[in-house]
């Protein structure tokens, strides 16, 4: 993979969105190109719902989400061109979360709680020496890694993962949806993500 962020793609679930019958990606991104606003549209048409449910999972607010997911069509506009995204669901899916993460932080500087944090905390013992996992993850190199290693797993495991990290579902929601117990699934996360650590250790991270 060569874009800079985990691939939802990566996990096959009942819900994922059928784009078939839409504008092809290519079609609009050349709307971009052309700086035809019907781009917006476009995009919102195909991706809103997906988009608007990453917001959901990191804010938990309806309103928030909503501006969010605005803010990141608006800097996808600015953005494109000259960027070019050959993944543009994974490339919305990006933006839209660190704008949402970039609120969640800012309405919880006196905190460190709640969910995200308690997601990212996970990952801070999966991710060997980052004092910020935030940061780490934007680095290519790891994502790559983490994005090959999540192509090894089976389709479940790597939904599971995909879900919590990514679409940072809650665990109880998590359960549900996969047919787990909360328990069940917290042992199943923590395996994965040791596996991962020997994964990442190995390749120097």
């Amino acid at each position: 993979m060569n874009e800079e962020y985990i691939d939802p793609s990566a996990a096959e679930f009942d819900d994922a969105p059928n784009f078939s019958w839409r504008r092809t990606d290519g079609e609009i991104i050349a709307l971009f190109f052309e700086r035809d606003e019907t781009a917006l549209s476009a995009v919102n048409s195909k991706y809103g719902r997906y988009i608007s449910a990453v917001a959901m999972n990191v804010l938990g607010d309806f309103q928030d989400a909503e501006e969010c997911v605005n803010d990141a069509l608006f800097q996808a506009w600015e953005n494109i061109p000259p960027a070019s995204p050959e993944n543009l669901a994974g490339y919305l899916a990006k933006i839209v979360k660190n704008i949402s993460l970039n609120r969640y932080r800012q309405a919880h500087t006196k905190k460190r709680g709640g969910k995200i944090a308690k997601i990212y905390l996970e990952l801070d013992e999966t991710i060997s020496g980052s004092d910020n996992v935030e940061r780490n993850y934007e680095n290519k190199e790891l994502l790559n890694a983490v994005n090959t290693f999540l192509g090894k797993l089976p389709t479940n495991k790597r939904d599971i993962f995909v879900l919590r990290y990514w679409y940072c579902m809650n665990l109880s929601d998590l359960a549900a949806r996969v047919g787990m117990t909360e328990n069940r699934l917290a042992v199943e996360l923590f395996r994965t993500r040791q596996k991962l650590v020997k994964y990442l250790q190995k390749r120097g991270f």
